[in-house]
């Protein structure tokens, strides 16, 4: 009798921590909704957002676009994923232009795409999410930019962070450098919350975490940048993640700061995002 009391004390504990996981990340989304275009100052950048007619979706989407002070002809370009309730906008913060006009010349031109309110950036029932990205978004941006097309990284905050790792895997050979930035991801599909994926089949059809305990080079051979806020709830799946990046002698680096899911933190340590992925971009040799 102790023993089954234990038992059901452990499940209720662990049913515990899993609403309040989900409570702290449907809460983070809610701060992502903000409608508040940024106002401050661009630090000699510029912003433009066009439109992307899209044949996979069947609709067209608006993306937005950044180039650092002096153009962005031949220069490397960083894809960005927003998280859930966001949009091409979310991320443009005091953090990126500061941290943009603190790489001078060696800053890289970046494309904010469109996914929707909670697409995860993954091909699912209600679209092919992940093709629209790397398909079109990407070689528009390419295009528009006049940027270098061997020279992209992609990352990503929350739900774009999922995304980030999830088209890495399924395009290894496409992007130089990889980041999540406090990334939703789940061990099991009976971990995830409404809307993130159609049902268990499609969890299992893009588990990051499981694919790469299977194939420990699934995201290729570029840098990895991980990170998070020691309050942030999904900690422990991106600790996962770290330790099976770790294990296959993946090129990861894990960083854990204080803070939680949201846009301070995110806005606050985009300098060092961005000098990531700049130095891996100027290393990157297709």
């Amino acid at each position: 009798m102790r023993n089954g009391g234990a038992g059901r004390r452990r499940g209720l504990l662990r049913l515990g921590v899993l609403v309040l996981v989900a409570v702290a990340a449907t809460a983070a989304w809610i701060a992502l909704r903000s409608d508040d275009v940024y106002s401050g100052s661009t630090h000699g950048a510029t912003v433009e957002r066009f439109e992307v007619d899209s044949r996979l979706l069947g609709e067209s989407r608006r993306q937005t676009l950044v180039r650092p002070r002096g153009g962005s002809e031949g220069r490397p370009l960083l894809l960005f994923l927003h998280g859930r309730g966001g949009n091409s906008d979310s991320n443009l913060t005091a953090g990126l232009f500061s941290g943009l006009e603190a790489l001078g010349e060696r800053a890289p031109a970046i494309v904010f795409a469109d996914g929707g309110d909670h697409s995860y950036f993954h091909d699912r029932d209600d679209g092919p999410w992940g093709r629209y990205v790397v398909d079109e978004v990407l070689p528009a941006a390419i295009e528009r930019l006049d940027t270098d097309p061997q020279r992209v990284a992609i990352g990503g905050i929350s739900m774009g962070g999922f995304g980030a790792f999830d088209l890495a895997r399924l395009h290894p050979d496409r992007f130089c450098a990889i980041g999540g930035h406090s990334a939703a991801l789940w061990e099991s599909a009976g971990e995830t919350p409404e809307g993130a994926f159609d049902d268990a089949d499609d969890f299992a059809a893009h588990d990051v975490i499981g694919a790469l305990r299977t194939d420990s080079a699934a995201l290729g051979d570029g840098p990895i940048w991980i990170d998070g806020g020691d309050a942030d709830p999904f900690r422990s799946s991106n600790d996962a993640l770290a330790a099976v990046l770790e294990a296959g002698g993946a090129d990861a680096v894990r960083h854990t700061w204080s803070g939680g899911h949201e846009g301070d933190y995110w806005s606050t340590h985009m300098p060092a995002y961005l000098r990531f992925y700049a130095r891996a971009l100027q290393d990157c040799r297709p």
